[in-house]
């Protein structure tokens, strides 16, 4: 049976310059030339997400085949192909993701590549039960890429970007919670001021949250990502004029993420996630976060170095591992990752890779 032919995207111009118009880049498979070309300019094409710190995390987590393993934030699925090719065909990769738009498309793209049911399972949950992905089961490894994918991030109906308009929404699963629009209207100008600073480390915390509350209270509300982008820019008026493009963009990029880890409980997740962890991993097991704000990075690295204390932990990483000067001028989304691994105790600790 024939597709019906469907005609591309029109735009003005001679290149697309909206989300929705990019009908090469959001079709790769298709136009992979295209995508080749954009990826070797150091973009990130719309729609796609480049794993970071892939040979890092390879080497640690030593994947072998036979060997049943968690991918506990599947996003574009970038991780998730490099360990089933580690697998080889034998054992078992179990992913959890929690949105509900992008976790099937991944599914249905590992499965063109040939990795079905008996060797991939998808759960769509929330990565803080990860003791409810398969019961009974020990992982053999365990990773947690904690950075919002950059097909969320492009995608202006998502609210994450406040480059072009879309509505404020920020959650990572857009059928539950409420979004930041919502949450704004929730918050008094104090609570905002704290989570500014907890959430982002905001300098300029009790300027933000006084612009922002006088306009969700005396304006009705900020509906739109540009909206809430342009009374950042407001507030901020009184720095140096030179300064004042940098000062804003890094001020919406803090504000933006401050309102995202709020919305999605990020730090209560986490906290749920590290307590979890240990419990569902074989003796030897190994597990690898990345983070991407010192917040979670903190988090991390204290669960860490206390269960390591208290002999839950056989080994844990000293130092925190960055992608490499080249990665980083490749993709230019990596340079705030920070990766840290731990190693249950009570197996062969020796070989790290």
């Amino acid at each position: 049976m024939e597709q019906d032919h469907k005609r591309r995207v029109r735009y003005k111009g001679t290149h697309p310059r909206h989300f929705e118009e990019k009908y090469k880049e959001l079709d790769p498979e298709r136009y992979q030339d295209e995508v080749e070309k954009i990826l070797r300019s150091g973009k990130t094409p719309a729609g796609m997400h480049r794993p970071i710190c892939v040979k890092e995390i390879l080497d640690f987590l030593h994947v072998r085949p036979g060997q049943v393993g968690l991918d506990a934030t599947l996003g574009y699925g970038g991780h998730s192909r490099k360990l089933l090719e580690a697998l080889q065909g034998r054992g078992h990769l179990y992913a959890t993701d929690v949105d509900p738009i992008e976790s099937e498309k991944t599914k249905a793209r590992l499965e063109g590549l040939g990795y079905g049911p008996e060797i991939f399972t998808l759960r769509r949950m929330n990565f803080a039960r990860l003791d409810q992905v398969a019961p009974g089961v020990l992982f053999d490894f365990v990773l947690a890429d904690l950075g919002v994918s950059s097909m969320q991030i492009d995608n202006p109906e998502r609210g994450f970007t406040f480059k072009q308009d879309g509505p404020l929404d920020l959650r990572l699963d857009p059928t539950a919670g409420v979004p930041a629009s919502q949450r704004l209207k929730e918050l008094d100008r104090e609570e905002l001021a704290a989570l500014l600073w907890e959430n982002a480390d905001e300098p300029y915390a009790d300027q933000l949250s006084k612009a922002i509350f006088h306009k969700v209270k005396r304006g009705g509300g900020i509906r739109t990502t540009q909206e809430l982008a342009r009374v950042v820019e407001q507030a901020l008026d009184f720095l140096p004029p030179a300064e004042r493009k940098e000062g804003v963009k890094k001020a919406c990029q803090r504000t933006f993420q401050a309102l995202r880890i709020d919305v999605n409980s990020e730090f209560e997740v986490l906290y749920t996630f590290l307590e979890k962890l240990p419990l569902v991993l074989k003796p030897g097991g190994r597990a690898a976060i990345l983070t991407f704000h010192s917040g979670e990075d903190r988090l991390v690295k204290k669960s860490f170095q206390a269960l390591c204390r208290e002999g839950v932990y056989g080994e844990v990483s000293r130092q925190v591992i960055r992608p490499t000067a080249q990665e980083c001028a490749q993709n230019p989304r990596s340079r705030s990752a920070k990766l840290r691994w731990a190693i249950r105790a009570g197996g062969d600790n020796t070989e790290r890779g």
